[in-house]
């Protein structure tokens, strides 16, 4: 059979996999109406999220006259502070269930955007401290909480509505409709901020910000209309159903792995009582060490960086071998799952830097010119390429090992860096958005895939928070540096400083390289015994 494999020409495999992409694709569109419930409002939600935290950059510094670091801090805040969300807060969802979780969330979503939009809507002053600073501060912290149940129960629900033959693709799908939701924002923000200008100033930005306020509210009613408790209950049986006559096709004698799974059931002792004091003494000492740090770096007072920085990182390892150490069946007792999960850091800053660094890039880099002018188009380019590739990529590899297919992924998405180092030319900044995000739609769904699908039954929401711990420390490492590099090589142009963005993206692609050369390294310890799921 392999000898067949190898046999074949490379327009007989390309065939096979277009044919298979075809199949996968129509089972795709025949899934249940719950599944649309999910991924309709999710374009939505993608329009918003990336919109607001695309502008907000522009925002803290045009509008709130914060500095490029104190931008990039807000703004880091936000991202990390929702990946940090889903740890604590994607247990909710496994109870109170997909339907509830996703519309009420969407609605608390709604609010907190308001309150940023209000904020630069009525005369409070600018500034780090103003009353226009903590309004903007308070939305932007309920988004974060919204956001955190929002995510985790999106993906449930992926899981809950799919079986096998249709699951890589709808992951990947409702990866890339967040993103088409990102690429929308473009063309909406550019035209209204333009003609919003009178009505909101000194940009129309607070304008903008109100429309997606609005358009959170539709998308919270549409999942209440779409998945009501009917096309739920319809859903789910038919998708067990489903699964159940896979199972038996592919051989699978499902009544012995239940009894199996009963019998492990059995052995397992009872859970015993946890003390938890010792953790919650150790995570405060941790907290207070961070707010002594921050404002260290602030200079709000005076103090040996050193001491606050080591506190820190004391505490961060205390507390998380306390909290380990009692929970044997912990996901991070891995050592190849949490090798996994962190050693993409590098590769991931890529992500944090399209609205950390290219916001502020395109629009001084490029000034005089319609990149500059446009810069939300240019900028949300990514969206649109993930929308078109992210499905057709993971149907083309549904079969292929999810390990390789993250190595050759990484490796594509950090090479193209380097292209931004040549030059500030608006071709080779395409070809890298093109390159990147080809990288990006090779292994970024199949990651999300593989945390969900490893997740025993009724534990995906915790799992996915925790699977998203990583992105956390990207977003928060990614934000302490970004308003530096930005002020260092690419100040405002009103500033009259020289800029040298080839040396920031320089040093940024050296970052990036780091993900793909760990793993290609580490491989043949990772592929022994590593848990995975390979379509």
């Amino acid at each position: 059979m392999n000898d067949e494999k190898v046999q074949k020409s490379f327009g007989e495999v390309l065939k096979d996999a277009f044919k298979e992409l075809g199949e996968t694709l129509v089972a795709f569109v025949k899934a249940p109406r719950a599944l649309w419930g999910i991924n309709l409002p999710y374009i939505i939600e993608g329009l918003c999220y990336f919109g607001l935290i695309y502008i907000l950059t522009t925002y803290c510094y045009e509008n709130v006259k914060l500095n490029d670091i104190h931008s990039g801090w807000v703004v880091g805040g936000v991202t990390w502070g929702i990946t940090l969300a889903m740890l604590f807060l994607g247990g909710v969802v496994d109870r109170i269930g997909v339907r509830l979780a996703l519309g009420l969330s969407l609605a608390l979503m709604a609010g907190a955007t308001a309150i940023v939009a209000l904020s630069g809507t009525i005369p409070l002053g600018s500034g780090m401290g103003s009353p226009m600073f903590f309004v903007m501060a308070g939305g932007l912290f309920i988004m974060v909480l919204g956001y955190g149940v929002y995510q985790p129960a999106a993906y449930a629900g992926v899981k809950r509505y799919t079986n096998p033959q249709t699951a890589a693709v709808a992951y990947a799908v409702i990866y890339a409709l967040m993103n088409l939701g990102g690429f929308i924002f473009g063309p909406i923000s550019s035209f209204s901020r333009r003609h919003l200008t009178d009505v909101f100033p000194p940009n129309g930005i607070a304008g903008v910000i109100w429309i997606l306020a609005i358009l959170t509210v539709v998308s919270s009613a549409l999942t209440f209309i779409i998945i009501n408790r009917k096309v739920d209950a319809s859903a789910v049986a038919r998708v067990k159903k489903e699964t159940e006559e896979m199972e038996k096709a592919a051989g699978k004698i499902k009544k012995e792995e239940d009894t199996d799974a009963a019998a492990k059931k059995e052995e397992k002792p009872a859970d015993q009582k946890i003390n938890h004091l010792p953790f919650i003494l150790y995570s405060l000492l941790t907290a207070a060490a961070a707010a002594l740090l921050i404002a260290v770096i602030a200079k709000k007072i005076e103090f040996p960086i050193l001491v606050p920085a080591l506190l820190l990182a004391f505490g961060l390892i205390i507390s998380t071998w306390e909290y380990l150490r009692k929970r044997p069946d912990h996901p991070f007792r891995d050592m190849r799952f949490v090798f996994f999960i962190f050693i993409l850091i590098p590769v991931q800053t890529l992500f944090a830097h399209q609205w950390l660094t290219i916001p502020l890039y395109l629009k001084r880099g490029y000034e005089g010119t319609m990149v500059s002018e446009y810069f939300e188009i240019f900028g949300n380019l990514n969206p649109l390429l993930i929308f078109i590739l992210a499905p057709l990529i993971a149907g083309l590899t549904a079969r292929t090992d999810i390990y390789r297919m993250v190595i050759l992924g990484t490796l594509v998405m950090a090479i193209p860096t380097f292209l931004l180092a040549i030059g500030t030319n608006a071709w080779l900044y395409l070809f890298y958005v093109i390159l990147m995000t080809t990288g990006e739609a090779m292994w970024q769904p199949r990651f999300l895939q593989w945390v969900a699908e490893i997740a025993p039954e009724g534990k995906t929401g915790i799992y996915m928070g925790i699977g998203q711990f990583p992105w956390f420390l990207t977003k928060m490492i990614t934000s302490i540096y970004s308003g530096y590099f930005l002020s260092k090589y690419v100040p405002d142009p009103a500033l009259g400083l020289k800029q040298n963005p080839e040396q920031m993206w320089f040093l940024y692609g050296l970052i990036a390289m780091i993900s793909p050369l760990a793993l290609i390294l580490a491989r043949k310890w990772m592929l022994k015994g590593m848990r995975q799921k390979s379509q």
